[in-house]
Formats: structure tokens, sequence, C-alpha cells
């Protein structure tokens, strides 16, 4: 019988009574490879810092249920632990030096000292960091664990320059070089990688589980999913869907199951007019925005649609908005109304009748020592010289039109506060996102990016904005296009949807088209391909 090396047993996690992980409940086999698959906000990563014991859970009061390794019920409180218990973990993000060589990245924290009587009496009276290190059996122990990933680079390498791929390999080389690792996370790690390192490491993967390893493999891609693993868990909204042998799934289902049921659009869709007139158009962008890096998109934008863009986090959709907006340093041709829009100026982008409600409103939207009633109108006033009187060389705030726009905004958008001089960073989440909406409507707009309009706020909240943006397009004719991680709240609103994968336009689709197709390019599965 294959003994489990890690059991979930009715494992909850909530933040501030709102709970992203709802009874999870399945194992890993010792020397599988387990994949664990879902959308953005699934509770892949929630999950993985509890086995791993990270801060962020400790700190918000730790979880519920049981966490069995083997047969032993353990509570993980810090990533040491962890790694005390073999489990070993490669994130997302890189945590390597660059100015160390492979091997000292490999074994930082658990370098070899040389053996001797002079290394004895330097580390007795220097202390340990004054020791000699034995490098000789450090490369050693470098070069067996990158034979393992047949990385062929010498192991006294500089990191430093190295292709982002053979970074990777050295983050999973440092925990495999681990003697007593029994389970290693691999969260995300064929992201970063050509087709042929992929191969190279799915391959890699399976050795390691031959020699009794048990890997957590986390990957959007299920055609890589399907090739690698031998057993598959989804998650959605927080909670366990299933747990399949690979043999009895393939990605077409793993699709619907990651994305969910099929979505009721509970608009009145075939209503809206439409319109074949192209609003904006986008050739070839580029944007070089850090962990949503766009390569090459182009997109028409038709006048007075809701047009939705989707996708996993770090794939690129961000990017879209952000580049052409000018916020990060973009590439390309974009035309707006038929004239070129200039990309890397954002105050020419906002002239020219567009507005922008970031993803990030606390670092970009807002000000938050500020009012509420500046806050609406500070762009308005910058742009468009609104609010203000002209006196020459001088302008002054138009302290009344100021103070009545804000009260029919805090009226209009249900913006709960105790009034318009109230600072905005002592409201709500809900609330802070109405006061972005509110001033990127009191520019006037022709044209609306809003990005995660509703990350981070109730479902009142949220009810109350995605009917608004309907609105804005439906009665008075407004063009939007909604950035969103929640796919069912893109199906809800939008006229069209665009999927963005690995920073390249996925296809774009109908929301009421099968819930499967979403999933399938939004995993990148070659072929899934379609536009409307």
């Amino acid at each position: 019988m294959i003994q489990n090396i890690i059991s979930f047993k009715n494992v909850s996690k909530n933040y501030s009574g709102n709970y992203v992980l709802k009874n999870i409940n399945f194992e890993i086999k010792a020397g599988e490879i387990h994949a664990l698959v879902g959308e953005n906000g699934a509770g892949k990563s929630t999950l993985m810092n509890i086995l791993f014991g990270m801060p962020v859970i400790q700190n918000t009061g730790g979880f519920e249920g049981c966490l069995f390794l083997g047969e032993k019920s353990v509570n993980i409180k810090s990533p040491f632990q962890a790694m005390e218990f073999g489990i070993g973990m490669v994130h997302q993000e890189f945590m390597l030096i660059p100015g160390f060589t492979i091997t000292e990245n490999v074994k930082i924290n658990r370098e070899i000292n040389k053996d001797g009587v002079l290394n004895k009496i330097l580390g007795r009276v220097f202390g340990k960091r004054f020791r000699i290190l034995d490098y000789k059996k450090m490369n050693k122990d470098t070069r067996k664990a990158l034979d393992t990933l047949e990385m062929g680079i010498e192991e006294y390498t500089l990191l430093a320059g190295l292709p982002i791929g053979h970074m990777q390999f050295v983050e999973i080389a440092r925990e495999i070089d681990k003697t007593n690792v029994r389970l290693l996370v691999l969260d995300e790690p064929t992201a970063v990688l050509t087709e042929s390192e992929a191969e190279n490491l799915i391959k890699a993967m399976k050795n390691l589980t031959k020699k009794g390893i048990s890997i957590i493999f986390i990957s959007h891609r299920l055609d890589e999913i399907v090739q690698a693993a031998d057993r598959v868990t989804v998650l959605r909204d927080g909670e366990h869907v299933v747990t399949k042998n690979i043999a009895d799934t393939n990605v077409i289902e793993l699709a619907g199951l990651m994305v969910g049921r099929e979505v009721t659009i509970d608009r009145s869709l075939n209503e809206r007019s439409s319109s074949n007139e192209i609003i904006l158009s986008v050739k070839g962008l580029e944007v070089v925005m850090p962990g949503e890096r766009v390569r090459g998109i182009d997109l028409e934008i038709r006048k007075g649609e809701i047009f939705g863009i989707g996708g996993l986090a770090g794939q690129g959709k961000l990017g879209i908005a952000n580049g052409i907006v000018g916020i990060y340093p973009g590439r390309g041709e974009v035309n707006f109304e038929g004239k070129p829009l200039p990309l890397n100026q954002p105050k020419q982008v906002l002239k020219r009748g567009i507005a922008y409600l970031s993803e990030d409103r606390k670092g970009v939207g807002l000000l938050l020592d500020e009012s509420i009633e500046l806050n609406i109108a500070f762009t308005a006033m910058q742009i468009h010289n609104d609010f203000l009187f002209n006196l020459g060389l001088f302008k002054l705030k138009n302290s009344m039109a100021i103070r009545n726009n804000a009260n029919k905004q805090i009226t209009d958008l249900d913006i709960r506060c105790q009034g318009p001089l109230q600072n905005v960073g002592r409201l709500s989440g809900g609330n802070q996102q109405k006061v972005c909406v509110a001033r990127a409507l009191t520019q006037n707009p022709k044209f609306l990016f809003v990005c995660e309009p509703t990350r981070g706020i109730d479902i009142g909240a949220k009810k109350l904005i995605l009917d608004l943006l309907y609105k804005l397009s439906n009665e008075f004719g407004m063009t939007i296009v909604m950035t969103s991680s929640e796919l069912a709240e893109l199906r809800s609103i939008c006229d069209r949807i665009a999927i963005v994968c690995e920073g390249k336009l996925a296809g774009i689709l109908k929301p009421d088209a099968p819930a499967t197709d979403f999933g399938l390019m939004m995993s990148g599965v070659k072929g899934a391909a379609l536009s409307c």
C-alpha cells in the first residue's frame, strides 16, 4: 500500500471572516507528481502557504482543520520548520543572488566547511562565518543536482547574466540538493521555460519521483499537467472540486472543472445596439510591466461595447491597459477614433477623452491623505482644467464646484462616508474603489479602461460597480474595456472577452461561449484559439 506523505483534512482558512479555503480534503502519495490547478483566487497559494508555514498564515490566526505528515498531525509554523520536515518549495519569484555562483546559490545557508585544526580554531576565535569553505565538496553536490536536471552548465558559473530559464533550474537544484527532501512544491515552474526546457524539467521531475520524492506541481498549462502528473486536484473558489487520476481525465474536462459551471448571462446583451465602428485599434503592442509583460497583441475595440480582458495572474492581461495609458513603457501602434494615440505619454492619452481606473487603487489610484472631494476632482483639474478659476497667470480652485460634484458622486455611487471632506485613507476598500470610479467619471470620458474594479470589495459594492459600468455603456454609449481576474463577472456584463496567455492573445470569445473554451485558452492549450 502506497503511503500518504501529506494529507489535508478539513483545512479551512479565513481572512477577517472571509473564507478563502473551505474544508479541503485530499492527500499526496509518496513518489507521485500531484498536480494542483485552479483559477486565480481558487486557493492554491493559500493552501501552499499553510503547507510551508508562511508567516502570512500564522500572523492572521492560523488555519482550521488538520495537516498530516504521514500518520502524524503537524502544525508547520515557519518555512524553516517545513524544511526540517523535508518539504521544499520553489516559488514563482526567484530567491537567488546574482553576484554568487550557481554552487553558492545552491548551498547558501547549508555551506560545507573544510576539515582540519586550523578551520576549527578560526571558527572558535572568529565565529562560524570565518571558517574556510570546502568548495570541492559543494561543487560536487551541486554538479549532482544539476545532472539530475540534465543541466549542462558549469556549477562555478556566476548567476548574473544567465537566461531566466537557467535560473529556474538553479532554484530547483537548490531544493533537490537538500538531503532530507521528501516533498517538493513547484509553483508554476515552467512559466519562464522554453518548450524544450519544460520537457527537460518534466523528465527530471519523473526521475525525482523514482527516488521516492513527491512533487506538488502547480501550473496553468493543462497539457503539461496531463503529460507530467500522476493525479490532479482541482480547486475552485476555495473548495475542493475533485481529485482524479490523470489517466481518467483530459485537458478539456480539466478546463471545464477549473472554470466551473456554465454562467447564465443575466444581462440583456442581445438587446444592446451593436456597432461595427472601431474606436480603438491596437497592433503589435508590447508592454514592459513587471509580472504582466505584453508580448505583441492586436485588438480592435468597437464603439459603445464593453470589452473584457481576462486570463490568469501574470499572463499579461493587466499590461494592456497600463501600456496604452502609459503607466508602463510600451511600443506598438495604437489608434483612437482614427488618429494615432501616443504611447508613454499619460497626460496626452487622458486629454483625448480616455479615463483609466488602476488595479492598484492605493498605490496609483488615490491620494490617501487627501479628502474625498479632492480625489474625485483631481485628475479633471490636472488634465482638463476643470473646477478652476483662470486668472491669467494664476488658477484658483472652485471649491463650490468641487464640493457639489463630490456630493453628487457620493449620492450616485452610494459612497459610505462622513462627508466629502473625509480622508480617502479612512474609507473601506469598497468605498475607496467607488471614489476611483467617481474620479474617472468626473473626467466625462468617451472611453474607460477599468482594471480589477471589484478586487477586494464586498458583494454589494461589486454589484453596484458592475451595474454602473453596464449602465454607462448601455445608456450613455461609453466604450469600456474591463480587465478582471473574475471570469464570471466579465461574462455577466461584457459583449466580447479576450483571453491573454503568456503575454499574447489566446482568442476572443462571446460571454456565453462554453466554460471549457475559456479554460482551454487560459491554460494555453495549443489549438484552442478562437475569435468572434
